[in-house]
């Protein structure tokens, strides 16, 4: 009797985002994919977030390699910072290598790590896995889904997918693989959950360029796009059209400029010679044959499209005239971010067109007709709905139940259970391993807990006090104070006498102690803390962080 096969999700179940999967047999674990997540609303001064790998550190000599399904940065974006931790070859088609290695180069990580770049159907054995890579349709090209030979069975990872009949590129996604795979017998089938919400089907990426035209055919002034530029089929069809309207095309945007770049160089982006301007040139081409593509489309605070609207960049001023076009999807949480800066980019004079008012993104996740069509090509014995918060899972899962696959057999998986398949057949939940989220804030990685944003948050909602007391090192009298300085709690002319009456509270909070508590410092500090935090409670109705400073002298 061999081993069994383990399922170990680190991220991206539970979640949008985060994304990465361990599989282990024996002595080797795959990790596929290596993502991040971009903070939520409660996670104050958090940059990004990664997973916790705290399991693959203690099993550092049993990972193999990285495979990764695409160069978005929710499948790639924590490599930086686990890579250092858990090394190991990096394994992916050319664009996500070539994305992958820019990002590596900013942390000096690009020479010391070994990268495998492959193309669609080429297989790789890495120890006792046999992988191929299978071409799927994204909004990223060069997306691929896995299948995993294993001495259990074989395990296909979709990846994230849709199905796009009409592709940009004319790459259609590789169904026959899929469902030679589904012929010859599927163990596991783990598939995308992200749009499970959505009936129907997913509109083509195609159906945007003809809209695209649209408004090109129709502005007169100057055009600014703002897209992920990870997307180099909505960048191509922006190119194509600015092209066919006798525009130039000028990037903004650290990424967009990078990703152009690289994607240009590996052929996956094409276009005519002359059609690319400098930005230094804005200013002396004419407003009705100007393209600016840029980045800033979910309205972060210093990005390019959010200092136009707040008209705080350098080389770049948004008039009258100028059309916006946001061609992409509002992600959730940044809808505050995007409505105030679109409100800024109307007062600049700007007409802005967005998802909401015109077709001009669509998704690159498949709905649920194309959800079903995966299930049914791939013929599953057992099912693990990925990539998803809880409730996309629970949908996923109850997709798979009507189209045949035993409830039984349907398995919600969440961070860090263990999926254990026995080579005599069946599954079972084995335990659990440590995982969940790492928040990287600056240079620091991991030194913001959930205590921290906790005290963040307190800070944020009630403001902080601070009580500065000088004692007599000998007798513990007060020689000095107490001097209360509040921040974020309330404006002193609007409350007059509410600090006197703080530094009344206190006095006699430490008038009332005796001698010896009186020359015991972290006594003074509790008592000084317990005083005021009642203080402002009852005057207030509020908590503010109390923080006592005693001096001796």
């Amino acid at each position: 009797m061999g081993e069994p096969l383990k399922i170990i999700p680190l991220g991206g179940l539970g979640e949008i985002g985060l994304n990465m999967m361990a599989i282990e047999y024996g002595d080797s674990i795959m990790v596929v994919d290596c993502g991040l997540m971009f903070p939520e609303d409660y996670m104050l001064g958090i940059d990004i977030v990664i997973p916790d790998v705290s399991y693959l550190k203690k099993n550092a000599e049993k990972v193999k390699a990285y495979i990764i399904t695409h160069g978005h940065e929710d499948h790639t974006g924590a490599l930086p910072f686990i890579l250092p931790q858990v090394d190991a070859p990096i394994y992916g088609t050319a664009l996500t290598i070539g994305l992958i290695e820019e990002k590596l180069e900013e942390f000096g990580l690009a020479k010391s790590t070994l990268f495998e770049t492959v193309r669609p159907r080429d297989r790789v054995s890495i120890g006792p896995f046999d992988i191929e890579f299978i071409r799927v349709s994204h909004s990223i090209v060069d997306g691929c889904g896995l299948a995993i030979r294993t001495p259990v069975g074989t395990v296909i990872h979709t990846g994230d997918f849709k199905m796009d009949q009409t592709p940009v590129d004319g790459e259609v996604m590789d169904y026959a693989r899929f469902s030679e795979y589904g012929e010859s017998g599927v163990l596991l089938l783990m598939s995308d959950s992200t749009n499970v919400e959505k009936e129907g089907y997913s509109l083509s990426e195609r159906e945007i360029g003809k809209n695209l035209e649209e408004i090109f055919r129709r502005c007169e002034g100057r055009i600014i796009v703002a897209a992920f530029s990870s997307n180099i089929h909505r960048i191509q069809q922006v190119m194509e059209a600015a092209a066919r309207h006798g525009r130039r095309v000028i990037l903004n945007g650290k990424s967009m400029v990078a990703n152009v770049r690289i994607a240009h160089a590996l052929g996956y982006l094409k276009y005519p010679e002359g059609l690319m301007a400098d930005l230094k040139e804005i200013d002396s081409i004419p407003h009705d044959q100007v393209v600016l593509l840029t980045t800033g489309s979910q309205g972060e605070p210093m990005s390019a499209l959010t200092r136009m609207a707040m008209d705080n960049h350098k080389q770049i001023k948004v008039r009258k005239g100028d059309t916006v076009i946001l061609s992409s999807k509002f992600i959730p949480g940044h809808e505050k971010a995007i409505s105030t800066m679109m409100n800024h980019l109307y007062r600049r004079g700007a007409d802005v067109i967005y998802e909401k008012v015109s077709e001009v993104h669509v998704s690159g996740h498949a709905s649920q007709e194309e959800l079903k069509i995966m299930l049914n090509m791939v013929r599953p014995k057992y099912f693990i709905p990925v990539h998803g918060e809880y409730r996309h899972l629970v949908l996923h899962s109850r997709l798979a139940a009507r189209i045949g696959i035993p409830e039984e057999n349907v398995i919600i998986a969440e961070d860090g259970d263990v999926v254990e398949f026995a080579p005599e057949g069946g599954f079972v939940k084995a335990g659990k391993v440590e995982s969940g989220r790492v928040f990287v804030d600056g240079k620091g990685v991991g030194d913001v807990g959930e205590m921290v944003l906790k005290d963040r948050n307190h800070l944020a909602q009630d403001g902080m006090v601070l009580a500065l007391v000088a004692i007599n090192a000998t007798t513990g009298d007060m020689v000095y104070g107490p001097e209360i300085v509040t921040r974020g709690l309330v404006l002193e002319e609007g409350r007059p006498g509410l600090i006197e009456e703080a530094r009344k509270v206190v006095i006699e909070s430490l008038n009332s102690l005796n001698a010896e508590v009186k020359t015991e410092q972290l006594e003074i500090k509790e008592e000084v803390r317990r005083a005021l935090r009642r203080y402002f409670n009852r005057t207030l109705e509020r908590k503010p962080v109390i923080l006592p400073m005693i001096i001796e002298i």
